[in-house]
């Protein structure tokens, strides 16, 4: 009984996503809509809230190294987006001249984001100029520039050789049962993947004389986890196949995860949101942690405007219009701490499903979406008034 009560404070809004995603299902089915669980809401959930995914990733390393968050990245989002399809549609991927293809183009649209990150990330990091002040000057110039290159008008639509890398799915063609038959042996080989990394990493640490979890737990976790996986590529092979932003949003992740957990620049991050004259006077170039944060924060803002110009099929003026506070709520759910210093990678993933789950049911029971903002706004804060209250029962 007391492992399941430590597992339970572990784990708060794990336990909260599932009471959810059960409460949204229950209503759906009981309001004669359907299911919250149906193959296609469970792509969609997918699809509309991959770029969240990204951005809330980017977004995590920025309120690590402080309590510092991007005002801008939904005004970069349409930029790069506006500067990608003007160079995609209209240009035809010739670029100064020279004539490209859409890896170039894709190419050119990650570098501007990176740029764009550098950009705010130098006056952040080195100036010193608060970020609050830097990325709100940067939401707004971002934006004028965005408007400015699509002259206030929308570009599509979006070649199909671009979105098949950002918009499509796999195994793709009309045979539902080769798309059903794929989905589930990926499934297969998925599970397989994180029971071997599992059992290795237990076996590792057994070997160092590391303490380790009761084994009956760690088969527990293994089950719902890939039951988890089974269940949704089962649904990923029932509708249209597996979205191939998913694989996008599986390297994302995992890098992330891996570098803010495993290394040691990742954990610099960490050191610097608990105490930056404590990291610095250990050794620590703050200034190029800071650095680095709002530079790949640029980069990812690229990255998610090149899935949205897929999902949309087109860069239009209001693209990215509250996509900052997407990404810095999905952060705050998921166990971020305002402060700083405190937050993960996985934590983030489940803020973004949480916050997915809430707009897909309030949308499939057709609350006004009024509502919807007075709802996701009260989330939020009762995220963050959780995190604040328990620092001060530590304290």
């Amino acid at each position: 009984m007391k492992k399941v009560i430590e597992i339970l404070k572990k784990n708060p809004m794990l336990i909260a996503l599932i009471f959810v995603m059960l409460f949204f299902h229950a209503w759906i089915v009981m309001a004669g809509r359907g299911s919250l669980f149906a193959p296609r809401n469970i792509t969609n959930l997918i699809s509309q809230n991959g770029y969240v995914i990204i951005l809330a990733t980017g977004m995590l390393l920025c309120i690590l190294t402080g309590g510092n968050i991007d005002l801008s990245v939904g005004s970069m989002v349409c930029l790069v987006a506006a500067l990608g399809a003007t160079l995609i549609v209209k240009w035809n991927n010739n670029f100064l001249g020279i004539q490209g293809n859409i890896y170039t183009s894709i190419a050119l649209c990650l570098l501007i984001g990176i740029l764009l990150g550098a950009i705010q990330a130098y006056w952040i990091a080195y100036v010193r100029i608060p970020a609050f002040i830097v990325t709100l000057a940067g939401m707004l110039a971002y934006r004028g520039l965005a408007l400015l290159v699509l002259d206030a008008k929308t570009i599509s639509p979006i070649p199909d050789e671009f979105t098949r890398y950002f918009g499509s799915f796999l195994p793709g063609g009309s045979d539902i049962a080769a798309r059903a038959r794929f989905s589930l042996i990926t499934g297969v080989i998925l599970c397989v993947i994180v029971v071997a990394v599992r059992f290795y990493g237990r076996v590792s640490k057994i070997r160092k004389g590391y303490e380790v979890e009761d084994v009956r737990w760690m088969w527990l976790r293994l089950a719902l986890i890939c039951g988890v996986i089974m269940g949704s590529f089962h649904s990923f092979g029932k509708d249209r196949g597996i979205p191939v932003v998913l694989i996008l949003l599986g390297v994302v992740v995992l890098a992330y995860y891996y570098y803010t957990a495993k290394t040691v620049p990742g954990r610099y991050l960490y050191a610097m949101g608990g105490n930056e004259k404590a990291a610095k006077l250990s050794g620590i170039n703050t200034n190029g942690v800071l650095f680095f944060a709002y530079t790949n924060m640029g980069f990812l803002a690229a990255v998610a405007a090149l899935v949205c110009m897929a999902r949309f099929n087109s860069a239009f003026p209001t693209l990215g219009q509250s996509y900052e506070l997407d990404a810095i709520g999905a952060c705050f759910i998921g166990g971020a701490s305002a402060y700083g210093g405190i937050g993960t990678v996985g934590g983030t993933l489940i803020g973004t499903v949480f916050m997915g789950v809430l707009n897909n049911g309030m949308s499939i029971l057709g609350i006004n979406s009024n509502w919807q903002q007075v709802v996701k706004g009260a989330v939020l804060l009762t995220a963050v008034v959780f995190d604040v209250l328990s620092k001060k029962r530590k304290g």
